[in-house]
């Protein structure tokens, strides 16, 4: 599908679409967009959060352009404009985190590595940053450093604690409900409001994103799914383990929000200290999107990336 726009989010100018396929047979809908300053400083690939998609990242992707980047973005499986896997396509679901590892290397490998100019960053939100680690000993000979925002490393401030969370999503996927939805109800009607969000402190940016879902409803995804839960548990299992952290030799830097109540800002920090080339920088008050933060902590955000990317080579 086409790229979706409207005035308060633009579509950038140069940019071109398509598809890829995965190694096991998914179509992921990928964009890229060229710099639009020289030097060229190479490229940035974002890993989106779940239940995103590429127009949510314009902004994100302007901002980059005007740095010297050029910008590769992509739809997870299961959400966006991505092949759905569900025949309700609006839940979030995927059976092992490592599928999304596969559509990561099929967008490098046909469309970022290709197509645009060296060297190659990664830019990873939530899910994303999850994504990257698990995904290092294949992505580590594709990126030169990664920056990790707001990871999915630990759940944040809700529901249940971790330790009933993730056995019983075993429990319920074993059983077979792995397709049912963590929420009672299929429906965005809490999210779509601005008070006391977990999200963002920006009203605008806020309501950016539901505009775009109300222009094009086939870009949401809906409540994630026991089987989706169960895929992260699984993933965060891993890479929390005592082993994982020094088996990790890509530079990378993690960028927490002090105010996330989606992740574990904690559990970031604490497996942060455990790597060999890891730098970790918080942002106090900041709520989970970053990125679409209000502009005091998106400044925030930017100084940190600045002195990480492109690295001492510069």
């Amino acid at each position: 599908m086409d790229l979706v726009a409207h005035p308060d989010n633009p579509l950038p100018a140069g940019t071109k679409t398509g598809f890829v396929t995965t190694e096991d047979g998914r179509r992921i809908r990928y964009a890229r967009f060229p710099a639009t300053v020289s030097p060229v400083r190479g490229t940035v690939t974002i890993l989106q959060g779940r239940a995103e998609f590429i127009e949510k990242y314009f902004e994100t992707v302007e901002d980059l352009r005007k740095r010297g980047f050029a910008v590769v973005a992509f739809d997870w499986r299961g959400q966006g404009g991505s092949e759905r896997l569900l025949a309700n396509h609006r839940r979030g679901y995927v059976d092992s985190v490592h599928e999304y590892v596969r559509d990561t290397v099929a967008v490098v490998e046909q469309v970022s590595m290709p197509d645009c100019p060296g060297p190659h960053f990664a830019l990873c939100h939530s899910t994303g940053g999850l994504v990257a680690l698990l995904g290092h000993v294949r992505l580590r000979t594709m990126f030169d450093r990664m920056v990790l925002v707001s990871p999915l490393i630990g759940l944040g401030r809700f529901g249940p604690p971790p330790r009933v969370i993730a056995p019983l999503a075993a429990i319920l996927t074993t059983i077979g409900l792995a397709e049912m939805p963590l929420a009672i109800t299929d429906t965005r009607e809490d999210n779509n409001r601005f008070d006391d969000n977990p999200l963002s402190h920006d009203a605008d940016r806020f309501a950016r994103t539901l505009e775009i879902l109300r222009q094009a409803p086939e870009l949401d995804t809906g409540p994630a799914t026991i089987g989706w839960l169960n895929a992260a548990c699984r993933a965060m299992r891993r890479v929390r383990s005592y082993d994982f952290a020094p088996e990790v030799s890509l530079p990378l830097l993690m960028i927490a929000a002090g105010g996330d109540r989606v992740v574990s800002s904690p559990a970031a920090e604490e497996l942060c200290s455990r790597m060999r080339a890891a730098g970790y920088v918080e942002i106090p008050g900041a709520r989970h999107e970053l990125m679409m933060e209000a502009d005091r902590f998106r400044e925030q955000f930017w100084a940190a990336f600045d002195a990480f990317i492109p690295g001492s080579d510069d």
